[in-house]
């Protein structure tokens, strides 16, 4: 038996790839393929189950395009209701897999088909669990995303996952290892932890969730409190694994294709498509084609595209750094856009080399900021989380998170300058490239971020301020 965590960091998400006596399972796969057929056929082995622990919000599966070049059926738990040919396995119900067993555990609560399988040995002991977005380390799974699917409120299926965990997870031994859908950085769950493995007794002793003494009162309140509205894109991929969609492969083809600089704009027009920049902040700044936006493929790179871009239809058209074009259409993909037009041949110079128009960002050095700032009369705007604001922030800013930016964008003054920042930059050249794309140029991107920020004199607040509006 072998078992391999698969996991990308972008996402925060762990797919699992399993082996036994010549066959394989795949656990959670992400959408591109190919890599998984590699991986088969090099190990001589055969896929006989592909297994989805719940309809993923947060990315788009492979398991449509894997089983049809596989032959493989997608098992996923009880209650689900496929548009393609799936198994909807009854609790409890066993799996073999070479010489070991995989055993449905239905433990509903993040959604009312969220499935936990446990492994179990070729000396019939309990070995593992993929918990899927029931237990996360540290966190268990948030209960607000099936609300309407379910017919439920937050709080009732916060209850259903209570029960879910103790009678289902908390009663299994504490040396079985928990391999969990999603690690920190997933908007899946709140306080998740950076570690991706732990163990059922690990939990137990250090994940908030299951303490041995919290009542289902309790438990729901702690779960739901400080919940953020998830990403509009959530439900959009909910419905793409659910029904199926394009495949991989076509959307790469598409996304592929190379559009000379002097049909680029023409092309952009002519489909209606967003500009979207994927080099890094630095580059961005220095130069891009005007209403672009930068959302930079070394970093949050999928998340923020659908947090921000969010409907998943909206046609693009790619600028990337020369090389980056496959792994840009392939990342999008993951979250499911897939309305990718095609990319900039040559990138970014060969538009700035045929003499077209270029835009810049007012990126200062964070020693000009100290030097210029005047504590009580500039306005600063910090884009980073709540959480992060709280902790410490420069006194008197506003604290505008960068999700919520649609939202608070009409309450800029265009006449009044600000200093705009995040954490280390990457952040803050998202909302510049979309402020500029909507008309502000009345502020300066401070390079560097709070963290370079953090070590000069300019006045600093560890407490939280009264919430502000901009005027």
């Amino acid at each position: 038996m072998k078992i391999e965590q698969i996991y990308t960091g972008c996402l925060a998400q762990g797919a699992y790839y399993i082996t036994s006596n010549g066959e394989a399972a795949i656990i959670d796969p992400l959408r591109e393929t190919q890599p998984y057929l590699d991986r088969l056929e090099r190990d001589g082995v055969k896929l006989k189950y592909i297994f989805e622990t719940h309809f993923h919000a947060d990315f788009v599966s492979g398991h449509v395009d894997l089983s049809k070049e596989t032959g493989a059926p997608i098992v996923y738990g009880p209650n689900a209701v496929c548009e393609f040919d799936c198994v909807s396995a009854t609790d409890g119900q066993e799996f073999k897999l070479g010489k070991v067993t995989i055993k449905v555990l239905h433990t509903p609560g993040h959604t009312m088909e969220s499935t936990t399988f446990l492994l179990i040995d070729e000396n019939g002991k309990d070995h593992a669990i993929f918990s899927g977005d029931t237990l996360f380390i540290g966190d268990v799974g948030r209960p607000d995303l099936a609300q309407k699917a379910s017919g439920m409120t937050q709080d009732q299926l916060a209850g259903i996952l209570y029960h879910s965990l103790r009678d289902k997870i908390m009663t299994l031994a504490d040396d079985v290892i928990v391999y969990p859908a999603h690690g920190a950085g997933s908007a899946c769950g709140k306080n998740m932890s950076k570690e991706t493995v732990s163990t059922i007794g690990n939990q137990k002793a250090t994940n908030y969730a299951l303490r041995a003494d919290m009542t289902e009162a309790e438990f729901i309140k702690e779960v739901t409190d400080g919940l953020l509205p998830p990403p509009a894109y959530f439900s959009m991929n909910v419905a793409m694994n659910k029904q199926g969609y394009e495949s991989f492969e076509t959307v790469l083809h598409n996304g592929m294709k190379a559009i000379n600089a002097k049909e680029f704009e023409v092309v952009a027009e002519e489909t209606g498509a967003l500009i979207l920049d994927t080099r890094s902040a630095a580059d961005f700044s220095k130069g891009f084609i005007p209403q672009s936006i930068n959302i930079g493929i070394n970093g949050d790179f999928a998340p923020w595209v659908g947090t921000l871009i969010a409907n998943v239809k909206q046609p693009i058209i790619l600028v990337t750094a020369v090389g980056m074009e496959e792994e840009t259409v392939t990342r999008l993909s993951r979250v499911g856009f897939d309305t990718i037009i095609g990319h900039l041949e040559g990138g970014f110079d060969a538009w700035q080399n045929a003499g077209f128009e270029v835009d810049t960002v007012n990126r200062i050095t964070v020693d000009q900021f100290a030097s210029e700032f005047k504590f009580g009369e500039d306005k600063v705007v910090d884009i980073r989380k709540e959480t992060e604001y709280e902790a410490e922030h420069i006194d008197d800013a506003y604290s505008k998170p960068l999700a919520y930016i649609n939202d608070w964008v009409k309450d800029i003054n265009p006449n009044e300058h600000f200093y705009l920042h995040c954490a280390g930059g990457y952040r803050s050249m998202i909302a510049a490239s979309i402020l500029q794309a909507r008309g502000f140029r009345n502020f300066s991107e401070i390079e560097g971020g709070f963290g370079a920020i953090s070590k000069t004199e300019v006045p600093k607040s560890d407490f939280v301020c009264q919430s502000k509006v901009l005027k």
